[in-house]
């Protein structure tokens, strides 16, 4: 459980040099990847988002200062990826972007299903940041008769009952736990079996999850716990 040769193109002048790998490659390469660097590719991809794109090459200094680590951290993650910028150039924002949406596996849509249609449930599934990063919520389910049969955004929530119909019609491959504490292991036991293979868990519980299952833990109440201590420190 986790909480949390081919051809090639050369580029030069202003712009980036990247060994482009066939998708097997990609996928062997995907295993020697730190989990401490994946942890911070969402954030490069963020950063690289939020820096104007037409400013020019971005050099791994832009990149560390955006980001909060420092420029040998984000030469080293990246290297991972097989991407070299230009000395005293940097790299190039689109080619960088989507070489890390490619390790990421951000290059096609994952749907999503969020279980639970509360305040935190019916926050997520409003959100619309999450389409632009290739996630797709495509189902919403409760357990509450006043809950089920009314509108989430253009989706109807369905009965907890429909879960394994759903995963199955519609192919989902994330699940996000917006539920109270007791009910996130069945729930979870329940995706697992239907093949879901990546939970985000906002209930605060340790989910027992099978070892091929990916887990993200979200607990708000712990991160909020943490600045308080700064506040008294």
């Amino acid at each position: 459980m986790f909480e949390g040769a081919g051809g090639a193109a050369h580029r030069t002048g202003r712009q980036v040099d990247f060994a482009l790998r066939t998708t097997p490659t990609l996928r062997a390469m995907r295993t020697d990847i730190p989990e401490t660097t994946v942890a911070r590719l969402p954030r490069y991809l963020r950063c690289l988002t939020d820096l104007h794109p037409t400013s020019g090459p971005c050099s791994s200094e832009d990149l560390a200062h955006a980001a909060g680590v420092n420029a040998a951290q984000v030469r080293k993650d990246l290297s991972y990826l097989g991407a070299q910028g230009t000395r005293g150039v940097g790299y190039d924002h689109e080619i960088l972007s989507k070489r890390i949406r490619e390790v990421l596996g951000l290059t096609s849509t994952h749907p999503v299903i969020v279980i639970g249609a509360g305040n935190m449930g019916t926050a997520l599934t409003n959100y619309r940041g999450f389409d632009t990063w290739g996630f797709d919520i495509v189902a919403v389910l409760d357990v509450d008769d006043a809950r089920i049969g009314t509108r989430v955004d253009d989706l109807m929530v369905e009965p907890l009952d429909r879960l394994e119909e759903i995963v199955a019609d519609k192919g989902i491959e994330i699940g996000i736990l917006a539920t109270p504490p007791s009910a996130a292991q069945p729930v979870a036991d329940r995706l697992m079996a239907a093949g879901v293979r990546s939970i985000l868990n906002l209930a605060p519980v340790i989910l027992q999850t099978e070892d091929q299952v990916s887990v993200r833990r979200v607990d708000l109440s712990t991160e909020l716990g943490i600045l308080a201590y700064h506040l008294t420190s």
